[in-house]
């Protein structure tokens, strides 16, 4: 139980850390538009760094697994990763503001450093917390887990939001941040080293030769289908998806702070609608439900194609339904992988799976900046450029929604099931995050002492 706690202890810690290290956040979002202002192109290029760190990582971790446990490899690269932020911390006065080709460079190539040891801390926990955490436990103690970061996540984007709007974006205020952070993250790494774990034994069994692993990966036709269809979705998701803050900073001249409540109202949209989507998997299998979720997200993106700066406040709303629709289609995304995995090649295809679909993922925001680059210089009108590339990413998303249909899954229920039990007012006001209101309104209160039921 203490390695529990401290755990969870841990994961409350290195939450602000985590979120800085995505490839799309709100810290280095505001760093790169208003501190020192990067071209769209190096911007892509930037936020592709975390997946191509994705690919490299995988041919390291056989000889990293090989070299030391999963404890150590967690421990060490946590304190590494905690040494590149605290080099960025003490060189951000020294990058040239004045020449923002030079200062993209750096970036570039402290983000790839940063974000390759992320890639392999994020593996070596997974495989460390198979170790101590009873099977019996993991749903009911990672849900409550997650929940606890969730809250961490939303007081985090808010302080970060207020901190740099507050100060005017001037730099002291991004050293400020970084160094609360690093040492927030120290507290983290202390309670790591602090946990006592035992390896555990590792199962024995025949293991199958490459080419016949690659034999089975080559017959897994469901597995096969739902790569492709990760690849088109990371292409979709990440070619004009990473310029949403930056349209939202630069062209409707949003503060810090306004972005940040916007971040803020997509993970609480998730987070309140996160139980009912978990109903839904449940009882109608993965694959309609990720179908109805990704119909009901990419709806609310074609918005974005009639956002200007008279009509704001329409973000909140969108962001917050699409943290509360894309909920299911995350959820549903990881519990179908795990269904598909051909046992006999499993290691192999969950490489396979990771290498594909991160090459798509790093190549799609380098074309997106390339591509609002190139239009700005052509045409010259930067907000219809940017909604002609909004409008691109949920038709290519809706596109790929295509494969799911190719992907077979046992037991699942026919798509239009899903689409009749979204009528029902209390499943689709849960999927909204609006269960708590549906409640006060359906469910009788108990009548008052000495009174008459209402």
């Amino acid at each position: 139980m203490r390695n529990l706690r401290l755990s969870t202890a841990d994961g409350i810690a290195a939450v602000p850390i985590v979120t800085m290290s995505l490839p799309v956040n709100l810290f280095l979002t505001a760093l790169v538009t208003k501190v020192i202002p990067l071209p769209t192109s190096t911007i892509g290029l930037l936020t592709s760094v975390p997946f191509v760190a994705n690919f490299v990582h995988i041919f390291a971790m056989p000889a990293l697994t090989r070299w030391r446990p999963p404890r150590i490899l967690t421990i060490v690269t946590g304190w590494l990763h905690l040494a590149t932020w605290a080099a960025l911390g003490v060189l951000l006065p020294w990058l040239p503001r004045d020449d923002p080709a030079r200062a993209g460079r750096w970036l570039i190539a402290w983000f790839f450093v940063s974000s390759l040891f992320v890639a392999v801390n994020s593996v070596s926990w997974n495989s460390w917390v198979q170790e101590w955490v009873p099977p019996r436990l993991r749903g009911k103690y990672f849900g409550r887990r997650n929940r606890l970061l969730q809250v961490s996540a939303l007081v985090f984007l808010l302080c970060t939001g207020w901190v740099v709007g507050r100060w005017n974006y001037a730099l002291p205020s991004f050293e400020a941040i970084i160094a609360v952070t690093a040492l927030v993250r120290l507290f983290s790494l202390h309670w790591e080293r602090e946990s006592r774990t035992r390896p555990l034994r590792p199962a024995e069994g025949a293991t199958l030769s490459v080419g016949k692993q690659l034999r089975v990966l080559r017959d897994s036709g469901s597995f096969l289908a739902f790569v492709a269809f990760g690849c088109v979705w990371s292409f979709a998701a990440t070619c004009f998806g990473p310029f949403y803050q930056v349209f939202m900073f630069q062209q409707v001249h949003l503060s810090a702070f306004e972005v940040g409540i916007t971040a803020t109202l997509s993970q609480l949209g998730g987070a309140l609608s996160m139980p009912a989507w978990g109903l839904l998997l449940d009882r109608y299998g993965n694959k309609p439900v990720m179908i109805v979720s990704l119909l009901l997200c990419q709806m609310g993106n074609f918005f974005w194609c009639f956002i200007v700066p008279s009509n704001s406040f329409l973000l909140y709303i969108l962001w917050l339904w699409a943290g509360a629709t894309s909920a299911g289609f995350v959820l549903g995304q990881f519990t179908i992988l795990l269904r598909l995995l051909p046992l006999e090649a499993k290691n192999l295809a969950l490489g396979f799976n990771l290498a594909v679909t991160s090459v798509f993922a790093a190549v799609a925001p380098i074309a997106g900046g390339y591509l609002i680059e190139w239009a700005g210089s052509r045409f010259g009108d930067p907000i219809a450029i940017y909604h002609a590339g909004f409008l691109i990413q949920p038709v290519l998303a809706l596109a790929g929604a295509f494969l799911l249909f190719r992907v077979h899954e046992p037991a699942a229920s026919p798509l239009s099931v899903v689409v009749g039990a979204m009528r029902n007012i209390r499943t689709l006001g849960g999927v909204l995050g609006l269960e708590f209101l549906i409640n006060y309104f359906f469910i009788p209160r108990r009548p008052r002492r000495g009174g008459p039921a209402p």
